[in-house]
């Protein structure tokens, strides 16, 4: 029973990793009704700065870790800018922006080869290694960190979603784009204001995974299983996001404890096809119309 504790507790800590990632994705098909490919990019982009800001520039953790997050923020408006926005103002059809999402996924990880190199690296330690002990638990300190971290950065997201006048917006707009610009709503702030808001929890996803293992230009291959967890809960829904990355995350370190770190992967993607086959739109999605 103490071994199916530990694992869940580590299930919860990467879930909790998943669902920052997570939230990225769902945030932009909730507006654009496309899946942003390019928001691995982003996170390993999060990754690097992190790891720059502490161990080159040694920034305190704090500074560098919201630092890494604006960055990325950033980086996601002009990921926007560059590569959506013109096709937005053409009308482009959904597959331009998936072959244009493809495209600066590509693009982001080999600048970081050509001009950083694939070099793997690893983060200086910011908290100590003596776990917290809870009877015959052990809880490592970074895992803790990720898990408030993250809870803390959701329930943020939320209160921006449900109680502000933004949050509002971004409700109308992911309802009906053409409704809420007809009632004064500014459609394109909205998107700009959606990708720097999944760029910044995606920089602070990237610092923690980059923290929890090593940082290398492929990092952002994980956010496969970011995407796979948003499809689980329901592309478009928060609260399924955040659902489907936590019991994506249990499902796998359970599979890994029980089974084999071999499966892991194979469990997910079976997952992936299945909720694929049987219920499209997730756990809590809802099926909705091409807006791109």
């Amino acid at each position: 029973m103490t071994e199916f504790f530990q694992q869940l507790i580590n299930g919860l800590s990467i879930g909790s990793v998943y669902a920052l990632m997570a939230v990225g994705y769902s945030l932009v098909y909730s507006i654009m009704n496309f899946s942003n490919f390019a928001h691995g990019g982003v996170i390993m982009f999060g990754a690097y700065f992190g790891y720059f800001l502490l161990a080159v520039y040694r920034l305190p953790f704090p500074v560098a870790f919201i630092g890494a997050a604006v960055l990325t923020a950033l980086l996601a408006v002009v990921i926007e800018r560059a590569a959506y926005s013109p096709l937005r103002e053409r009308k482009a059809p959904f597959l331009y922006f998936i072959i244009s999402a493809m495209g600066a996924s590509i693009f982001l990880e080999n600048i970081i080869i050509a001009t950083i190199g694939p070099t793997f690296r690893t983060y200086p330690q910011i908290f100590s290694k003596e776990p917290f002990r809870i009877g015959s638990l052990a809880i490592g300190r970074l895992d803790v960190m990720m898990f408030a971290t993250s809870a803390i950065c959701l329930l943020l997201l939320i209160y921006i979603i449900d109680y502000t006048k933004i949050g509002k917006a971004i409700q109308a707009t992911a309802y009906n784009t053409k409704a809420s610009a007809l009632m004064g709503v500014n459609t394109g702030v909205i998107i700009v204001i959606v990708f720097a808001l999944g760029g910044f929890f995606a920089g602070i996803a990237g610092v923690m995974f980059g923290m929890k293992y090593t940082v290398y230009p492929q990092i952002g291959a994980i956010t496969i299983k970011s995407f796979i967890a948003a499809v689980f809960g329901g592309l478009g829904s928060l609260p399924g996001a955040v659902i489907g990355s936590i019991l994506l995350g249990i499902i796998e370190t359970l599979t890994s404890g029980y089974l084999s770190s071999q499966y892991r992967d194979l469990i997910a993607f079976a997952l992936l096809i299945t909720i694929l086959v049987i219920r499209p739109m997730g756990l809590m999605g809802k099926t909705t119309e091409d807006k791109a």
